[in-house]
């Protein structure tokens, strides 16, 4: 089956003229290129198949470049396919083939209608109208999934090469955790599988930041960090990754996705975090990996 995206871009790279620093900003569910074939097979209008979108999550970051740190970015939309998943997390029901048994068919996040090939988006409306076939899926697994890890992989290799250590900031958005008169909801929520997978002192410092602003932050609560998290986050090589989840209702209206006046603030704060995390003393936790070795 040819590609989706056969024509443009699936995801892509945008380097700073010289890395300044062990970064890596890596932004895969902010995609908002939705190919003609997928919304010809979608049940769903425009709107509300985007509403799964980290929406705008990449232009928050887009200063990052500009600063020496190197961000990798999808195009393609989540609800058309989740990187942050296993490669091969499907749901049988949702095929008109039977998957092969070495297919991850049972786990919540499928359950949830949440896989590497989603089912639903928000409010568990179904997207599609009728089954898929295992050549689609392995379309999008083999010719997208897997060239997106094997740059973000690439990425961090590169910098652990010239630093020594590597940190890749995974960013998000999520929908807003407070309803009416709760308070106590946070507006970030930072994830780094509760304690595994990043340094205590880069938690730390993100955690600052966005307190000193004025935002609740939770960690790791409800959102530990997904497969990406889990995959890139060894500390004990040098190796460090957080997920950042950042409340929609800061920067848009979730409904519409239109971006309303807090944008600008939002992002200048996402700015004054890739600031803040480029001029972090990184050699404290290499000295912690190499006691730790």
């Amino acid at each position: 089956m040819r590609s989706d995206f056969h024509d443009r871009p699936a995801f892509e790279t945008i380097r700073p003229r010289r890395q300044i620093a062990p970064l890596v900003l890596n932004s895969s569910h902010s995609g908002r290129d939705y190919p003609a074939r997928f919304l010809a097979l979608s049940k769903l209008d425009e709107t509300t198949i985007r509403q799964s979108e980290d929406a705008y999550v990449d232009e928050l970051f887009a200063r990052a470049p500009h600063m020496g740190i190197p961000m990798l970015r999808a195009h393609f939309p989540r609800a058309y396919l989740d990187i942050n998943r296993e490669p091969y997390e499907l749901d049988p029901r949702m095929f008109r083939d039977k998957l092969p048994e070495h297919f991850n068919t049972t786990s919540p996040r499928i359950a949830a209608g949440l896989g590497t090939i989603a089912r639903i988006v928000s409010e568990n409306r179904p997207i599609y109208r009728e089954l898929l076939t295992l050549e689609d899926a392995a379309m999008r697994i083999e010719g997208i999934y897997r060239p997106y890890h094997k740059t973000l992989q690439g990425l961090l290799t590169e910098t652990m090469n010239r630093f020594g250590v590597a940190v890749l900031i995974d960013c998000h958005s999520m929908p807003r955790l407070h309803r009416g008169n709760d308070r106590t909801a946070p507006d970030i929520v930072l994830g780094d599988r509760y304690g595994t997978t990043c340094a205590p002192a880069i938690m730390d410092l993100v955690e600052t930041v966005f307190s000193s602003a004025g935002l609740k932050v939770a960690r790791n609560r409800p959102y530990a960090g997904g497969h990406t998290t889990r995959t890139y986050g060894r500390p004990q090589y040098g190796m460090h990754c957080l997920q950042i989840e950042i409340s929609r209702h800061l920067y848009m209206h979730e409904l519409t996705l239109v971006r309303h006046s807090g944008f600008s603030p939002m992002q200048k704060l996402a700015t004054s975090l890739v600031s803040a995390l480029a001029g972090f003393d990184y050699t404290s936790v290499a000295r912690t990996q190499a006691a730790a070795e």
